[in-house]
């Protein structure tokens, strides 16, 4: 198992959660302080999500953040968790990542998902005519990537900057119609299984079975995504994790409410229906002391065999946050020994 485990990388997913009784200006220093301190770490990528009209989350443009957040590291990969490719031209999106790759060369990344990151009626005011956009959403990554080639250069669109740029690009998912994708576009997948955890197995089994290599891909590469969230003990991360059941159940509910603090039982405050749909949701989250998630993400890893884990941890306490990815790092580097400073470098 450890001969394995050396080649998989380790990163982090932010979802700029906004705390009850802050504001989207803490959170934002929040998330460039975990950045810094996760750099630190070791971890090599950190990726910022697109949602829309929801109390909870602030990151409702991942563009800017992800410059806000490069501009404050110097080894981070940075990147979009995604950004929702049928919201936006594909042009604007090749002029943004590429302003973003020429400030910060060799840094960024580009996830793309097809969902609109929020309900329907805010899909419905993002996308106004365009808003059966999903339906074009391979073929807009396929004007992304000519806008990003060389070759574009005689075209009479253009993205400068953006073009002749190598901005790695990877498909978002959360059900097989993406695994299909990816596989036949021959790019890296990563599925959301932090909050869509039912199809995380036959999804990666479809990419793989079908993938097709490409000039910037010759085998498959899979990102499973998942809930970390650790603490000195088992009991503390569970107290801890109330504040992540708490979001998803407002989140199931229609009701998204700004990260709670966590509580001692979550007995009186689940609804009818909630804590079953909450546990299926957060079917690979992994908590507990540092003893306990290197155990059980060896055995996610050896189940599932990805390239890449990447944590979202939703702690209410800022330096909790921070202490959580300190242990994971160490159950990591505990599970796959690797040379200081080179933990999830791929």
């Amino acid at each position: 198992m450890a001969d394995s485990l050396k080649q998989v990388a380790f990163s982090v997913l932010d979802l700029a959660p906004i705390l009850a009784g802050a504001t989207p200006t803490d959170t934002f220093r929040n998330t460039l302080h975990l950045a810094q301190a996760v750099e630190k770490l070791g971890y090599t990528r950190f990726w910022l999500s697109e949602h829309h009209n929801m109390a909870s989350v602030a990151s409702s443009s991942p563009v800017v953040l992800i410059g806000y957040v490069a501009g404050g590291t110097t080894t981070l990969r940075v990147g979009s968790g995604g950004i929702m490719l049928p919201n936006h031209a594909p042009l604007v999106v090749a002029e943004q990542m590429g302003t973003l790759a020429t400030l910060y060369p060799g840094r960024i990344d580009l996830g793309l998902g097809r969902a609109p990151g929020s309900d329907q009626v805010t899909a419905q005011a993002i996308r106004g005519s365009r808003f059966g956009g999903a339906q074009d959403f391979p073929r807009d990554i396929q004007q992304l990537q000519a806008y990003f080639s060389a070759s574009n250069s005689s075209s009479t669109v253009r993205a400068i900057p953006g073009e002749g740029l190598e901005i790695p690009i990877y498909i978002l998912g959360s059900s097989t119609d993406s695994a299909y994708l990816a596989a036949a576009l021959g790019l890296p997948y990563a599925f959301a299984s932090h909050f869509a955890p039912g199809q995380l197995l036959a999804a990666l089994e479809i990419y793989r079975q079908n993938f097709r290599p490409s000039a910037t891909l010759a085998q498959p590469y899979v990102i499973a995504c998942v809930n970390v969230i650790a603490a000195d003990t088992d009991e503390h991360a569970a107290y801890l994790s109330t504040s992540l059941q708490q979001f998803m159940q407002s989140v199931v509910t229609g009701r998204p409410a700004p990260l709670q603090p966590p509580v001692e039982s979550m007995r009186p405050l689940w609804v009818p229906g909630g804590q079953q749909a909450v546990q299926q949701m957060l079917a690979y989250s992994f908590v507990g002391s540092q003893d306990t998630i290197q155990q059980d993400l060896q055995e996610f890893i050896a189940q599932t065999q990805v390239d890449e884990l990447m944590a979202t941890t939703n702690i209410f306490d800022q330096e909790a946050r921070i202490h959580s990815y300190q242990l994971l790092a160490g159950a990591l580097q505990a599970l796959a020994p690797q040379p200081a400073g080179e933990l999830a470098l791929r």
